[in-house]
């Protein structure tokens, strides 16, 4: 029940699924808010520092994500997929993962390019080793933002694929990720 099986989904592979959905479209949407917040507003410190412990916490998910994908079973491609579906949905999945760990890696080498650590929601320090290129959090912010625009946009091509498995190909894409099946 915990784990995948060749058939659907697991448990755990469900919950990091949805859990990085919703902090990916959390993070998405805090963040966007957030580079218009004032010295004044009682958020300007606030939001930053939630920002970056989820981020830094959805990257030791995805880490871990990478880890379980290796050691899990892959349940099998449904047979009603066309293989150009498989194709893409493989570069799709690939692309997911690639562009959360350059926006995550983004989001470290900004925080860190004036040597400070990145506290986790005050539990524990991630240590940071100052500026290692020249301008590095100016870089570092561009490839931020403008990898997060294309990882929502590449999020919603997702959900709109699976939708599209679940109300027009009527097959068993979508529910493999939602219920735990024996």
């Amino acid at each position: 029940m915990l784990r995948n099986t060749e058939r659907s989904y697991g448990l755990l592979a469900i919950f990091m699924h949805w859990g990085s959905a919703a902090a990916v479209i959390g993070l998405f949407a805090v963040g966007f808010w957030m580079v218009d917040l004032t010295y004044y507003s009682s958020w300007y410190r606030t939001a930053p520092h939630l920002h970056k412990s989820i981020g830094l916490i959805l990257l030791l998910l995805t880490v871990f994500r990478f880890a379980w994908r290796f050691y899990s079973t892959k349940p099998f491609e449904l047979a009603t997929h066309k293989s150009w579906e498989k194709r893409a949905g493989r570069l799709a999945h690939n692309m997911l993962y690639l562009l959360m760990l350059l926006i995550m890696s983004s989001g470290y080498f900004i925080s860190t390019a004036d040597g400070r650590g990145i506290w986790v929601f005050d539990w524990f320090e991630i240590p940071g080793f100052g500026e290692l290129i020249s301008n590095q959090a100016d870089i570092a912010g561009a490839i931020h933002q403008y990898f997060a625009y294309g990882l929502i946009a590449l999020v919603v091509i997702h959900a709109l694929g699976a939708l599209k498995h679940h109300f027009i190909d009527k097959d068993q894409t979508l529910s493999r990720m939602l219920k735990v099946r024996r």
